[in-house]
Formats: C-alpha cells, structure tokens, sequence
C-alpha cells in the first residue's frame, strides 16, 4: 500500500469515526438541539475534512449545506414489520448495482399520511441497516436521486429497538453522489418513494 492510499484510508476512518461519534450525541440531546449540533458539525467536516463529498470547486465556494426549517412533525416511531428476506440490486448513481436484503418494512405515520419504506441490510462484510427514500420534492427541492435516513454502517443511526426505529426527517441527507458524480451511491428503488413531500431535511445542494 502506498503512503498516499494509506494516508487515505486514515482520513476516511478518521471521518466515519466523527460520523459514528456525532450521531452518538445527537440520540442523547434533545431533537431540536441535537439537530443545530449535527448540521453544526456536518458543515465543519465538508468545509475542512480530507474526505470531503465536495468536489474541489464547490469545496473552495462552501458555506453551509441547505435545510429546511427544523419541523417536530417530520419525528415519528416507525414499527417494524418482519419480511421474509428478499435480496435486491440496488442501482446506484454510476450504474453499477449494490446488493442488500430486504428483510423489514417500517411503518409509520408522517403529517397524517400512512406510510411504509422497505428496510435493507447491506449484503458486505459486517451489513448495516440501509433505509433511503425519495418523496414528492425530488428533482425539485430536494435531490433528485432521493435522500437517506439510516445508514447504520456509516454510522447515520438515530435509535430504536427490535420492534421500532426512531425515524426524524430532520436528519434526512443526501447521498454524496448528490455533491460530485465521481462518487458511487444506492439510490432508492421505486417501492421506497414516499406519498407525500418530505420538506424537512437536507435541501438540494447548490455548487
């Protein structure tokens, strides 16, 4: 291994061990402020950090990533409903396909409207639980290619337990693909859009 790739290789542990340690304190805050505390430091690691999503441009031009205002309506419990595992190939931004298993759906309710989202396990060493979706403002005010919620292998895990997950729109991000294309992302399928507009979250990303 090269200096350069380990140098790399470092600084991306470095990152994910920021990512793990940030959703830590936001599941022991109060929502609001564990909120402020996780944007806060989200822009930190995108203006300054090695590993970065930005592309060299936007990296010298940023300022602050775009939210929608802070709503306590996008916060909710979901209940888990066991599946019988199913495996998919999931696409991603580069057209190359990451497999995962459906092995939950989780229901819940957001702004009076019933919805549902598959939940996936990453089929790689270790899995993780993967829950993306896309709603009614992507391609418009939000990215196009949908948004994340749960990412547990990157550390992006608001809490739960064996029969609920914590779900808050408010965390809502996008996928690094949505920053600089040379980046490979799932990108989630038809059967997790939404019924409704998602306007909490992480806004579209404007270079």
């Amino acid at each position: 291994m090269s200096t350069q790739t380990a140098v790399a290789e470092l600084t991306l542990l470095d990152w994910k061990r920021r990512i793990f340690d940030l959703y830590a304190r936001v599941r022991e805050l109060p929502p609001h402020e564990g909120w402020l505390a996780w944007r806060r430091e989200r822009d930190m690691l995108f203006a300054g950090h090695p590993q970065t999503p930005l592309g060299p441009d936007a990296a010298d031009r940023f300022d602050a990533l775009g939210y929608f205002p802070y709503d306590p309506g996008a916060r909710c419990v979901g209940m888990l409903e066991p599946a019988a595992p199913e495996a998919h190939e999931i696409a991603t931004s580069t057209g190359e396909a990451i497999r995962f298993r459906r092995f939950a759906h989780v229901s819940f309710e957001l702004w009076d409207a019933d919805c549902r989202l598959p939940v996936y396990w990453l089929e790689g060493y270790g899995g993780g639980v993967f829950l993306p979706f896309a709603d009614g403002t992507s391609g418009a005010a939000t990215y196009g290619g949908g948004r994340y919620l749960l990412d547990t292998v990157k550390g992006a895990d608001l809490g739960g337990g064996p029969s609920h997950l914590l779900l808050d729109f408010n965390f809502a991000y996008n996928p690094s693909c949505a920053y600089d294309s040379r980046w490979t992302c799932p990108l989630p399928p038809p059967q997790s859009r939404l019924p409704v507009e998602v306007t909490a979250g992480e806004r579209v990303f404007a270079a």
